[in-house]
């Protein structure tokens, strides 16, 4: 079973990113997940101090090919798991439309995000079908998940 894992990158440095996703996948990938991240294949940005929201000039990471590529691995994903715990103060509209990408095409979408966090919108709610406040329940619920297709 596909999963595309996402979540904020905006104002974060690449080792925090990448800790996540690299952390988040091997929990999957031990579950029996295939994982897609938005990190995937970007190792030439591991001396950025802070992620941008857009202006790269690498042909894998022009404000077009992330666009794309994400939407493309979103498409092929059976389940997004949507981490929103670190944004901070900080809207990711990169995880939004990926959110919205995800509900038009009828993935199931599984979020983490506490009940503080700046993405409790109505929007977000409705479009997630299930929210957990704590990655180590939402992990658990997609633990059990990958089991029952196999």
């Amino acid at each position: 079973m596909n999963i595309y894992v996402a979540g904020p990158i905006s104002g974060q440095s690449y080792e925090q990113v990448l800790s996540r996703y690299e952390r988040q996948t091997a929990l999957l990938e031990s579950s029996g997940f295939n994982v897609f991240h938005p990190m995937t294949g970007k190792r030439y940005l591991r001396n950025e101090i802070q992620f941008k929201a857009r202006g790269y000039d690498n042909p894998v990471s022009t404000n077009h090919a992330i666009k794309n590529r994400d939407r493309w691995m979103v498409g092929q994903a059976d389940v997004l798991l949507l981490d929103f715990t670190s944004s901070g103060d900080r809207v990711s509209i990169g995880t939004c439309m990926e959110l919205a990408w995800a509900d038009e095409l009828n993935k199931h979408t599984v979020a983490i995000l506490p009940k503080d966090n700046i993405h409790n919108h109505a929007f977000v709610l409705e479009c997630c079908d299930i929210i957990f406040e704590l990655e180590e329940d939402a992990m658990v619920y997609l633990n059990d998940l990958v089991r029952k297709q196999a």
